[in-house]
């Protein structure tokens, strides 16, 4: 697409945009509340699009007024720089508008679908893109498991076989009472998984939103729910949107007084609103949702954007909501100490240290695909004092452009994935790393493209490769496993034909650590993480492996397969098959990650002590 006509086209989305901003303030779109929400839908999912067209058009003007400049001697030097620098950001912005006019599917779920977390009992639960209140193990000291995460579909297929099993006696299945009472016995399942079955209370969260067929029945089992166990047994806490319209300088609260009108249409009534919004609602806002929501005034909060989500907590608590859940329980509590909260975002605020993290990867162009790495890397900077600047870098443009991209860089991390795509980039970079001497970590894919690299460059395996990249490869150092043991001791099976759900390992395993290595310093006597992934390292080749100097730290019990692996004659070199980010936390951290960032600090000392030597 030619730039002249791109432009004329984000133009006529922008108009667009405004147009159906409003739209939405005409006095009889606000007295139609179905078209509002139409118009209101429709408004948010242009919205990114709308952004990115208006930052590209800037961008083209500058550009206009850059190239103008050239014809003056005493700014042609400035022009230049202006030039060069909006012509490097536009193929990015033009490429991500590309992709956002690629119509999605609304029926197709699993491309809402960026992060799949393994469960301690190797089940898999997703987590859906920016909804960081998912990520409970964050916060809390429960772990998560199987019953802690459950889907329509699972509920739908649950009524199913209990109907081809006669469960109900030949009666027609219907969504009430059926799925609704499906409903809600997997949420009493759910509560009784921990605390020897006897939880004091259990935190439901209903994804999606208020109106959306998806979640009738949803909502519907709570509310019999909340019947059946008393309404003071219960506390409803919605999360609403205030938008802020900045045109107007205005914050609007109508979409939240439509949306509690939707929920009370539904038979639930609020307790508590948590209204989302730029900044902290005003009172007179407040006063006003609190009257057309029926809601008293100090159960509505506010919830700003904040420069951290750990900061949240702190947010909240400062507004009580943690003593009116208590009092609307009737629950008496110790008053709450947040000071660990506290301590986490002074810390996070005061870096001692700074260092720059490459991670090279496939799925770069998407913010939240690698968020619980992103998180990892951020709870290890809490408890090293240092801030961690992530750089994302396209695994493809390494294999295109080579490795300049990584020069300057204090750590260099290769996360999981699936697919030849971007592996070539994953390879070169891990060289770099290697021959460099700076801090490496590998993660899943990252480990057997450690793998990879370190048997066609060091152990001269030319053409070695995983058989998931190159089935036809001469040295399939990385192979699939056709035949297990998991955590429970079942022996499980697969091939090449085998369904890629399913057939992963999955959960957390107990593995022995050998003495005298950096995993042993790192874990101790023992590593047990979460697994998910298809692909081993062949344990053929580990002896040639190790002959070259690399070091096999961990290998399962049973089939002895490699976990970790290290190199000692490099700075930090370390990979794992494993996810270590699924287990850290903001409190507490997690010792690989707060090994590896204590490497990288190391590292760019090292460097500014070179840099002042030369100097």
């Amino acid at each position: 697409m030619q730039e002249t006509d791109m432009k004329e086209k984000l133009q006529k989305i922008i108009e667009a945009y405004d147009e159906l901003q409003a739209k939405m303030g005409d006095p009889a779109v606000l007295a139609d509340q179905k078209e509002y929400n139409r118009l209101a839908k429709e408004y948010a999912s242009q919205g990114p699009l709308a952004k990115k067209a208006a930052e590209y058009v800037a961008a083209m003007d500058d550009l206009e007024a850059a190239k103008e400049m050239l014809s003056d001697a005493d700014m042609k030097e400035f022009a230049q720089e202006e030039i060069a620098s909006i012509e490097a950001k536009l193929p990015q912005l033009e490429e991500d508008i590309k992709f956002m006019l690629i119509p999605a599917d609304p029926a197709d779920e699993k491309d809402t679908i960026v992060e799949i977390r393994a469960g301690v009992g190797g089940d898999e639960a997703g987590i859906f893109a920016g909804d960081l209140f998912k990520m409970y193990e964050r916060f809390i000291s429960s772990k998560m498991h199987k019953p802690n995460n459950f889907t329509s579909g699972q509920i739908y297929e649950s009524v199913l076989k209990k109907e081809r099993r006669g469960e109900y006696l030949g009666k027609t299945v219907q969504v009430i009472p059926h799925i609704t009472n499906e409903i809600q016995e997997f949420i009493a399942r759910g509560a009784a998984s921990a605390h020897g079955g006897k939880p004091d209370v259990c935190v439901v969260e209903i994804g999606g939103t208020v109106g959306d067929i998806e979640s009738l029945p949803f909502v519907e089992a709570v509310r019999q729910m909340s019947f059946r166990v008393g309404r003071n047994n219960t506390c409803f806490i919605h999360l609403t949107l205030c938008p802020w319209i900045k045109s107007a300088g205005e914050l609007k609260t109508k979409p939240t007084q439509h949306s509690v009108q939707k929920l009370r249409e539904e038979g639930v009534y609020p307790d508590v609103l948590l209204c989302r919004a730029e900044c902290m609602i005003p009172e007179n806002e407040r006063a006003k949702i609190s009257l057309f929501s029926n809601v008293p005034m100090e159960n509505v909060i506010s919830v700003a954007d904040a420069s951290t989500i750990y900061e949240v907590p702190l947010m909240l608590h400062a507004q009580h909501l943690d003593e009116i859940v208590c009092k609307k329980l009737g629950l008496e509590t110790k008053p709450a100490d947040l000071s660990a909260w506290a301590d986490i975002v002074h810390k996070l605020k005061n870096p001692i240290h700074n260092v720059t993290i490459g991670m090279v990867g496939k799925y770069v162009d998407y913010a939240d695909s690698y968020k619980s790495l992103n998180e990892a890397l951020t709870h290890a900077g809490i408890h090293t004092s240092t801030k961690v600047s992530i750089r994302f870098i396209d695994s493809t443009k390494i294999e295109e452009n080579g490795t300049d991209c990584l020069k300057g860089l204090d750590g260099i991390l290769v996360p999981g994935g699936f697919g030849k795509r971007g592996t070539e980039g994953m390879i070169q970079a891990i060289e770099y790393a290697r021959v460099n001497k700076i801090p490496f970590l590998g993660i899943c894919l990252g480990m057997q493209c450690a793998v990879i690299e370190f048997a066609r460059h060091v152990c001269g395996l030319g053409g070695a490769n995983s058989t998931e990249l190159d089935p036809g490869t001469p040295h399939p150092v990385v192979a699939l496993l056709t035949e297990w043991k998991d955590h429970s001791g079942a022996v499980q099976r697969r091939d090449e034909s085998s369904d890629l759900g399913g057939t992963m390992r999955l959960g957390r395993q107990e593995v022995p650590v050998a003495p005298n290595t950096l995993a042993h310093k790192i874990y101790g006597d023992v590593v047990a993480e979460r697994h998910r992934h298809r692909y081993e390292v062949n344990n053929s080749y580990v002896p040639q492996f190790e002959e070259k100097g690399m070091v096999i730290s961990a290998k399962t019990p049973l089939e002895h397969l490699p976990e970790m692996m290290e190199l000692h004659n490099h700075p930090f070199f370390f990979a794992v098959q494993f996810h270590p980010e699924f287990t850290s936390n903001p409190r507490f951290g997690h010792p690989l990650f707060k090994a590896y960032i204590e490497a990288a600090v190391k590292h760019r000392e090292a460097a500014e002590e070179a840099e002042k030597a030369e100097a």
